[in-house]
């Protein structure tokens, strides 16, 4: 089986690709990725290469800075690397397209095109904001973009059922969707960590949907600990308080090791169609809080430990620092309930759709 998949390198999609790709070379698959939205940054471009060499013809790259759909200037987020796409597609003798923006499920490819929805500015600015965004002409353009990728696409994945619903509240779905959960598999680490007790949240920090400027209200009896990139074109983080350490942008060993170093992990999301990274910090050892929002509820059901607002996360953080067993009962529940996310798990559902899409593709052309 050949998948062309589209992916991007700005936030945890890009974790999420390399994970199922991996798993897809190792079941013998082969795959093109074109990366979108920015060039790979360094640990991805060591990513790319050792997967080129490793896999040889099996596995080949090529890179676009084509802007996203939900960036700004983004009228020809389509038209600028649809023909990349086109022409790799018959080049690579791709059997099926994987693309994880949408618009790309209107691409004029002869075989069945798989759109995956990660996130959804519409649902993203009244998770966000209360309300929907202001008419404009960047977002008509991203309605008409997703709009058009959607109802071509053959068949879309989300998530979680929370995310492919309020997908379906704003636009027209194809007949076939799906929910996949995102999966992890984490490398062993090269040296057992010293866990401390403290706290620690990551991300895409200048991200609305990360909620963050609710930790300044919050009565710290943990130290509490934000990694991530603080700053993206005119978005950036807001001022955080003393009580809270930056460590700026790590690289993804690096956050590992964090989260292995910790007992506790802090997603303060008011918008996560799934959430990747508290899966890895939990697979690392830490104790799951979330914010209670419906889409983490469906992902961590009753393995995490629930928060509304900053009264209730610092009385949260301190029940669990003067607790040691809540704490380690804490993190038993929630590296337990990771276990159902790993990329095992994801690769081989992602194959039985790809068959299936395919098996129906055939049908449909024999039938034509």
């Amino acid at each position: 089986m050949r998948i062309l998949m589209t992916t991007d390198t700005v936030g945890g999609v890009w974790t999420y690709a390399t994970e199922l790709i991996s798993g897809l070379l190792q079941k013998g698959a082969a795959v093109a990725l074109v990366t979108v939205g920015r060039a790979p940054a360094a640990a991805q471009t060591r990513w790319l290469e050792s997967n080129r060499s490793r896999w040889d013809g099996s596995f080949r790259w090529e890179m676009s800075v084509a802007r996203l759909e939900w960036m700004s200037n983004n009228q020809r987020a389509f038209l600028d690397l649809a023909p990349q796409v086109v022409r790799l597609a018959e080049d690579f003798e791709a059997d099926l397209l994987h693309s994880n923006q949408f618009c790309f499920g209107a691409l004029p490819v002869s075989v069945p095109r798989l759109v995956v929805a990660h996130s959804d500015v519409l649902s993203w600015a009244v998770a966000c904001r209360g309300k929907p965004l202001e008419p404009s002409p960047w977002l008509e353009s991203y309605r008409a973009l997703t709009a058009a990728g959607l109802r071509r696409a053959s068949a879309v994945v989300a998530p979680t059922r929370w995310m492919l619903g309020e997908l379906a509240a704003n636009f027209e779905l194809p007949r076939n969707t799906y929910v996949i959960p995102n999966g992890r598999t984490l490398p062993d680490p090269a040296l057992r960590s010293t866990r401390k007790l403290q706290a620690v949240t990551a991300g895409r920090l200048w991200d609305e949907a990360n909620n963050l400027q609710l930790l300044a209200g919050v009565s710290a009896t943990v130290p509490i600990f934000i990694a991530g990139e603080a700053k993206y074109e005119s978005q950036e983080l807001p001022a955080m308080p003393a009580s809270v350490t930056m460590l700026g942008a790590l690289e993804p060993a690096e956050l590992l090791t964090l989260f292995r170093e910790s007992t506790i992990y802090v997603c303060t999301s008011q918008y996560e169609p799934f959430g990747l990274t508290p899966v890895e910090a939990a697979l690392c050892g830490c104790a799951v809080l979330v914010n209670d929002i419906p889409s983490l509820r469906e992902v961590w059901g009753d393995a995490a430990i629930y928060f509304r607002d900053a009264d209730s996360l610092s009385d949260r953080l301190l029940q669990l620092s003067r607790d040691p067993r809540r704490l380690v009962a804490a993190q038993h529940r929630s590296w337990q309930r990771a276990q159902r996310y790993t990329a095992a798990v994801m690769v081989d559902q992602y194959l039985t759709l790809y068959r299936t899409m395919l098996s129906r593709w055939e049908s449909s052309s024999d039938v034509a």
